[in-house]
């Protein structure tokens, strides 16, 4: 099964709170955060390592499992499977203006064609709900930005997210959830070859 947890790290942008949380992380995590300058970049790459470090000992599982990682503005995002073998990739973006000149570069004609169909209202939220779908599978695949975004295409059958197509290479069957959390204007997704899941994300509180 694949689980999802997520936390908004905003208590992280204290510096005294950051240095502590950055205590825990292993050596190279560390490094990585300390050559950061932007506060919410060093808060983000602390925060999602140690979102990743808390899921582990709550779920109780090892460094051997699939896991993934994104985070975007005050938001970190954690998905693994516990099964073996299979491919597991997140993404979470918060809402931002709909960009055409961006969807029709980076999507599919029908993606492209879905948005610009859109009410004008709800252009926004669709676009980065695309977005998601499409990252999560292009991480799954661990290729992430060398795939091709137009090489796959999303869409809805019954409401729920699927691929309509994709390259040759994945034979294997994805499965999508769609996340959208209450009183916030992010959309998350997970796309995984384990096509079992929890449609529940868990909230870890710094």
């Amino acid at each position: 099964m694949v689980k999802t947890w997520m936390a908004e790290i905003s208590p992280l942008y204290q510096e005294e709170r950051w240095k502590a949380e950055m205590e825990r992380l292993p050596q190279w995590r560390k490094e990585k955060a300390a050559r950061l300058s932007a506060p919410e970049a060093k808060a983000q790459s602390v925060a999602v390592w140690r979102l990743w470090q808390e899921v582990q000992k709550k779920e109780g599982v090892g460094e051997e499992v699939v896991f993934n990682l994104s985070h975007s503005g005050n938001y970190v995002l954690c998905a693994f499977s516990d099964r073996p073998r299979e491919e597991v990739g997140c993404d979470i973006e918060v809402v931002k203006t709909y960009l055409p000149r961006i969807a029709k570069r980076f999507f599919t004609d029908a993606e492209y064609r879905r948005l610009e169909e859109a009410d004008k209202g709800e252009q926004s939220d669709l676009f980065f709900r695309h977005w998601v779908l499409k990252e999560s599978f292009m991480k799954a695949t661990r290729l992430g930005t060398r795939l091709d975004t137009r090489s796959f295409e999303i869409e809805w059958e019954k409401g729920m997210p699927k691929l309509a197509k994709k390259p040759e290479q994945f034979s294997r069957e994805y499965a999508y959830r769609e996340f959208f959390l209450d009183h916030t204007e992010v959309r998350a997704a997970v796309c995984s070859t384990d096509r079992e899941i929890r449609d529940k994300i868990e909230i870890y509180v710094f």
